[in-house]
């Protein structure tokens, strides 16, 4: 849960740092570069986790759904909180190193449970959609996670916003994940207050999904059992 994220920051830290480094002015620190990629990585992280884990969701647990009478709702349930336990040992693995690194959490940091449970609920809905969908398009499987690569790569993590040229900017309001890795930028690395309105129309989307998702599941419980 811990050691795979932070490798990977790692390794991205040591090929990019030098080219990188110069442009963050908003992080007083020297190891700027290594800071703003971590504070992304660990929003990435959480949501990536949410959606592998929910693509296989009911394929991966079709034996249990059709030996015992097992609530559909308590899948996404576990999903959702080992997801988390991962989440919170992340950030406090990231927090220390931030210290090390001179970095140390100001008051902002109050604002990470806000976000990390509007990334949940959009993950988890969406999740929840694609889990259903999986079951009888099985194609779903191989489109998602290279779906996820682009996505990753669309979001501006291992890179800062200021490469955009402004005139494609306009492009991250697609990105759906954006506003939470952007909070979680904001919070961690420039230590700042996130922008809260684009949050708020990120967690009503997650409403969305998460609705949809629940009478997805609803109206195919029966057909789901059968197809796995």
């Amino acid at each position: 849960m811990i050691v795979h994220p932070l490798v990977m920051v790692a390794i991205y830290a040591f090929v990019l740092s030098a080219v990188l480094s110069a442009k963050f002015d908003g992080i007083d620190n020297r190891y700027a570069y290594a800071i703003y990629l971590t504070s992304g990585i660990l929003g990435w992280t959480l949501f990536s986790d949410i959606i592998s884990r929910s693509l296989n969701l009911f394929v991966g647990n079709a034996d249990l759904l059709k030996k015992m009478k097992v609530p559909k709702i308590a899948l996404p349930a576990v999903t959702a909180g080992t997801c988390l336990i991962g989440h919170g040992l992340l950030l406090a693995a990231i927090l220390v190193i931030f210290a090390f690194l001179g970095h140390p959490p100001s008051a902002t940091l109050l604002w990470v449970p806000v976000i990390t449970a509007v990334l949940l609920l959009f993950s988890l809905g969406l999740g929840l959609v694609i889990a259903v969908l999986n079951v009888f398009i099985r194609d779903i499987a191989q489109i998602v996670p290279i779906v996820l690569q682009f996505l990753f790569w669309f979001t501006p993590i291992v890179y800062p916003l200021t490469i955009i040229p402004e005139h494609l900017r306009w492009a991250l309001q697609f990105n759906p994940v954006y506003p939470a890795i952007k909070a979680y930028h904001d919070v961690l690395a420039y230590q700042q207050q996130p922008d809260l309105a684009a949050l708020a129309v990120m967690a009503a989307i997650g409403i969305v999904f998460a609705v949809l998702g629940l009478w997805l599941v609803r109206q195919a419980s029966s057909e789901m059992v059968d197809v796995l």
